[in-house]
């Protein structure tokens, strides 16, 4: 994790209200995704309290807060609050906040918010949220685009005509996601995200128009905030002393991060149709992800008219 996000924008993103501390939302600063239920700390064992994390409690966390007598309660949540690094304390199901802890909370100066959701759904969204917003990221040369719900990143050369391509997909009724610069972060094992610096959000550079907006063009069904990257597409000039993939037998892979994306190069050439052409290569591989494989298909087939044509 290498980025800090404030507990307003938490706050807001997860759609919780804020019960005290309102003042310090923007100060607290949260640096770990990793979310703590303190129900051990409740019976007095902070040993291993890992107070930088938020700090959730559930159902079950304030009917045993409930049971003890006032005066451990507050010893507990005075401990629970005396470290600085705790960014906020976070009640579920619009539970009744403890009295003792909102003193302590107050004292130290810890925001306490609460949601209406389920201590396990908004445990989900917390971390979907501060996964996403803490993740390593960096930046990518390409347009980013979502064609039939796969995310492709076409990437290639300055001037090859990446952009052009993305506004024929565009016009074809798939979403712009980024545009020259892609920001890549991963999200799990298996996954990486692409999306737009804020400055270019929506926007598109054609060379001899300039920038366009997008969705004021189009409709905000012509964009998307983000989006899974499925599939790389590497778009190089043609040359006749190149050899390019033509049975599609020979994948190429392109790590991000962790994570091998598959890549295939299209020879860019005038008269060819580069939007239907990545349409289709987008088609394709979700075809083969769903375990359809025309070359594997191509092969057997040629296979069994070698093997007819022998006997």
């Amino acid at each position: 994790m290498s980025n800090n996000v404030n507990v307003e924008s938490l706050a807001t993103a997860a759609g919780m209200s804020v019960y005290t501390g309102a003042t310090v939302l923007k100060q607290k600063m949260i640096s770990t995704s990793d979310i703590s239920r303190p129900g051990l700390e409740l019976t007095g064992y902070f040993d291993y309290y890992p107070a930088e994390r938020i700090q959730l409690l559930g159902m079950t966390e304030i009917s045993y807060a409930r049971k003890m007598t006032a005066q451990e309660r507050t010893k507990v949540m005075e401990k629970l609050c005396a470290d600085p690094t705790t960014p906020c304390f976070v009640i579920s199901r619009y539970l009744p906040v403890p009295e003792e802890l909102e003193t302590a909370a107050k004292k130290n100066r810890i925001p306490i918010l609460r949601s209406k959701l389920s201590t396990t759904r908004v445990l989900s969204k917390m971390t979907d949220f501060l996964e996403s917003q803490l993740a390593e990221r960096k930046s990518m040369h390409g347009v980013l685009v979502d064609i039939y719900g796969l995310g492709v990143l076409i990437t290639g050369d300055s001037g090859v005509g990446k952009s052009e391509t993305a506004l024929d997909l565009i016009k074809r009724g798939h979403r712009l996601i980024a545009d020259d610069r892609v920001e890549v972060y991963q999200k799990d094992e298996q996954t990486i995200v692409g999306e737009a610096p804020k400055i270019l959000n929506h926007l598109l550079e054609i060379r001899g128009i300039g920038i366009i907006d997008v969705m004021n063009l189009f409709g905000a069904g012509a964009v998307r905030s983000e989006t899974d990257i499925s599939l790389i597409v590497h778009l190089e000039n043609w040359s006749p002393d190149k050899q390019f993939e033509r049975l599609g037998s020979g994948e190429q892979k392109v790590r991000i991060f962790d994570v091998d994306i598959p890549k295939i190069v299209i020879p860019v050439k005038i008269g060819r149709n580069l939007a239907i052409i990545i349409e289709a290569a987008a088609m394709n591989y979700r075809a083969r992800t769903m375990g359809y494989d025309a070359t594997e298909a191509f092969e057997n087939n040629l296979n069994n008219l070698i093997k007819n044509n022998s006997n």
